[in-house]
This record gives C-alpha cells, structure tokens and sequence, in this order.
C-alpha cells in the first residue's frame, strides 16, 4: 500500500493512472484517453485491463475506471468489455460549464487558509484521519491559484467549496452545505464568490461535477448559468 507516494499517476498507453491510497474514486481511478486506442484490438484493450487489475491489486485498491460520454464510441467499446468482466456502474455525474461573462458573479467570497478551510470542511462533512491528512496532501500538491471558502456564522463554519484557476478555466469542488442550512442561498453565494474569484484571476469558464441524481443542486447551478457538457461515471472491478 505504501508503494506510491500520497499522489501518483502514471500514463499507460494513452491510459492515465492514479493513486491516492484510496481516497475517493476520483483519485484512483484509470481514465481512458479514448483517441489513443480507438484503432486497439478488444485482444490488446482487455490485456491492458489485466495489467491494471493486477497493478492496482498490488496496492490493495479496487480496480476502477472513470468513463465518459466524450468520444463515444470508443467509450461504449470499453464500456462493454468492463461490463463483460463484471465491473458495475456507480455514481453517474454530470459536468457542467458556465461563461463567466454570462453569469456575471458580483458576491464576494471570505478566503481562508488551506489548514482553516479543511478544519472547516471535515467538521461539516465528519471526515475523519486518514482521510483528511491524504486530503490535505492532495490539496497542498495543486499546482494552480486556489481559492478556499467558508461561510460562517460565530466562527461555526455553514458552508465550504474551492476553486481551482489554471489557463483561463477555475474549476468548482468540494461544495458543501450544513443539512440544517440548506436552501438558504449560502451555496450559491459560495459559488458565486468562488466564479467572481476565477474571473479576476483571468479565467473565462467555470465548471464543476455533480451527482446525477442530486436534484437540487442541478437546479441551483442551472439558475446559476451552468449546463451540461458531458457526464462520465464510474465502472467498479467486482
């Protein structure tokens, strides 16, 4: 389990493949560049499969692959080979894009410090060691300007998100609510801060992820000025 560092990712044949000790999905998961094999035999994709099932048995994980809609057909090809060798579907997510200069964000946003804001966020979401100092590792490695928020109320945090800037896009993560402070418009005041941010910092898009079937916060970021721009999903080894 120790073979790897907190962080690491390999490429493999136009495969990318991450290692976070198995904190989230996300982060250990193989993505395809689906270009890179659209002319490999099923023979040659279901020995590169192998190789990764035995890499990432190695390191005690799960084997996982993080598919997407984009290139669709090659991704329907892979799709079904994990499907024959039994790997589920979970967590259907969509990505979705917003022109900053559509929505026009005007809230402020209060910055904290990595160290304040991951206190804040393991207390709104319980998240507990080890997964917060892999966490904080993995935040602490982003190469790109940062933004971490709080909104607070006598220093009892509400509600958390960051954004990423790199080139002219500022990614939205880790968007977080108190269930006994949402729909009161602290979400949208946090990603309305967060897009203000990435526009000063230069950037030209936002986007973010959510859950598929996460109603209502499709909603909120589709009042927000977002839509869907492709959704990908999770296939788990059995």
């Amino acid at each position: 389990m120790n073979a790897w560092p907190a962080m690491q990712q390999i490429l493999l044949d136009g495969w990318v493949l991450r290692f976070s000790r198995g904190f989230t999905k996300r982060a250990n998961s193989i993505v395809p560049v689906y270009p890179a094999f659209g002319s490999e035999t099923d023979e040659t994709l279901l020995e590169k499969i192998r190789y990764c099932e035995n890499l990432y048995a190695r390191e005690q994980l799960q084997t996982v692959f993080r598919m997407t809609s984009v290139n669709a057909a090659s991704a329907k090809r892979l799709d079904s080979l994990l499907e024959a060798r039994g790997y589920q579907i979970q967590e259907r997510c969509d990505v979705m894009t917003c022109a900053l200069s559509d929505a026009e964000p005007s809230m402020d946003v209060n910055l904290v410090t990595l160290d304040q804001w991951l206190k804040a966020y393991c207390h709104l979401t319980g998240m507990g060691e080890p997964a917060a100092s892999l966490h904080n590792v993995i935040l602490g490695a982003i190469a790109g300007q940062c933004a971490f928020a709080v909104a607070d109320h006598d220093d009892e945090p509400q509600a958390c998100g960051l954004g990423v800037v790199e080139h002219d896009l500022i990614g939205l993560f880790d968007i977080y609510t108190h269930s006994q402070h949402r729909r009161s418009g602290l979400a949208t005041n946090l990603v309305q801060g967060l897009m203000k941010f990435g526009q000063l910092a230069g950037a030209a898009r936002a986007y973010l992820q959510v859950v598929a079937q996460n109603t209502p916060a499709l909603k909120l970021y589709a009042n927000l000025g977002f839509k869907r721009s492709y959704e990908y999903w999770y296939r788990i080894a059995p």
